[in-house]
């Protein structure tokens, strides 16, 4: 669950670094000329694209630009102005790397390296492994529930908490799987559709740390708390895609939901008599250390790994004790529930 709650808290810090940086290489005069012959001439040295080469009224001359690539290719989109960023970018960064000088950033995004048309393919592996750890979580709740505990004569389990911990998985694997689609090619649509999963898993997250902290058990009590929450969350998920991605506005949603979030795990963790409660402390403060990849931003690793991608790798295992103190709880809380019944 911290996966998450640390993207909406250090957002705001990300992207201030990015509006102060983000001019940094693309305000490179040698880097503008590069790009701008580039959409003329249709080349960057000895690479030319087909998909610049133009007629007078803006139509290719060899046809749609994505029709002429390999098949495993063509979902990128990549088009003329991209493409001539991407190798101006990495020819600039090989002229400053000679002169002893630093990577920057272009257009608010370090000097990724592609892979197969994968703009930053690190941080995919990584979103996906968390992927997979959210889903094999899910999954070894589901059977423990179902398959190793007690169940009612309904065949339903005893835990209050089943259905709720299974629509976190859901929006979990949601969330993550946009991840690495965002990460794979960076565009209008992927953009809105990853920062909208983060805000629904980021929102839905909050209602359950109320939810479960407080041990609100009754059904009238759970709608009453989520339904301002939920208006709340469909509000500001219709705003950022149909009326203005407000990053500003965006980022103080996260910050509040992240930080209220937190505060009460790690205020029920020192409070509560749950056998598992040193697990919650170690998602809780292993995702403060890891906050800290966020701060401190560093280029890509010979153009592949940078603190981003690195954050998304220490998510990996607090996401499987995460879904281990899922497990725990449910364990317990259903002991507890057969006890009461004898």
């Amino acid at each position: 669950m911290v996966d998450r709650y640390w993207v909406g808290f250090f957002l705001v810090f990300s992207c201030l670094v990015g509006a102060l940086d983000a001019s940094a290489g693309d305000s490179d005069p040698i880097y503008r000329t590069c790009v701008g012959q580039c959409e003329k001439s249709g080349c960057v040295g000895q690479r030319c694209f087909s998909h610049c080469n133009f007629s007078s009224d803006g139509v290719s001359f060899d046809g749609p630009w994505y029709k002429q690539e390999p098949l495993y290719l063509q979902w990128k989109q990549w088009d003329c102005q991209s493409d001539c960023r991407y190798y101006c970018m990495l020819d600039r960064e090989r002229e400053r790397e000679a002169l002893g000088h630093d990577p920057v950033k272009y257009h608010g995004k370090w000097p990724f390296r592609r892979v197969y048309g994968i703009q930053e393919p690190v941080s995919v592996a990584f979103s996906a492994l968390n992927l997979a750890m959210h889903f094999h979580g899910w999954l070894s709740f589901f059977i423990l529930l179902y398959y190793k505990l007690p169940l009612k004569q309904d065949k339903k389990a005893y835990y209050e908490y089943t259905s709720l911990w299974h629509i976190y998985g859901f929006l979990s694997l949601n969330s993550w799987f946009w991840s690495a689609v965002f990460h794979s090619r960076d565009v209008d649509l992927t953009e809105k559709l990853d920062y909208s999963s983060a805000v629904a898993f980021l929102g839905y997250s909050l209602i359950m740390s109320i939810l479960r902290s407080f041990d609100v058990r009754d059904e009238a009590a759970r709608v009453m708390v989520a339904a301002p929450l939920l208006a709340f969350l469909t509000a500001h998920i219709l705003f950022i895609n149909f009326y203005k991605l407000d990053y500003g506005w965006n980022m103080q949603v996260c910050v509040v939901m992240a930080v209220a979030q937190l505060l009460l795990w790690a205020i029920w963790a020192g409070v509560t008599g749950h056998p598992s409660r040193r697990k919650l402390w170690v998602v809780v403060i292993g995702g403060g250390l890891a906050m800290l990849l966020e701060i401190y931003d560093f280029p890509p690793y010979e153009g592949y790994m940078d603190a981003h991608a690195l954050w998304h790798a220490t998510t990996i295992p607090l996401t499987y004790i995460w879904w281990s103190f899922i497990r725990d709880d449910a364990e317990f809380r259903t002991s507890n529930i057969l006890k009461k019944a004898k």
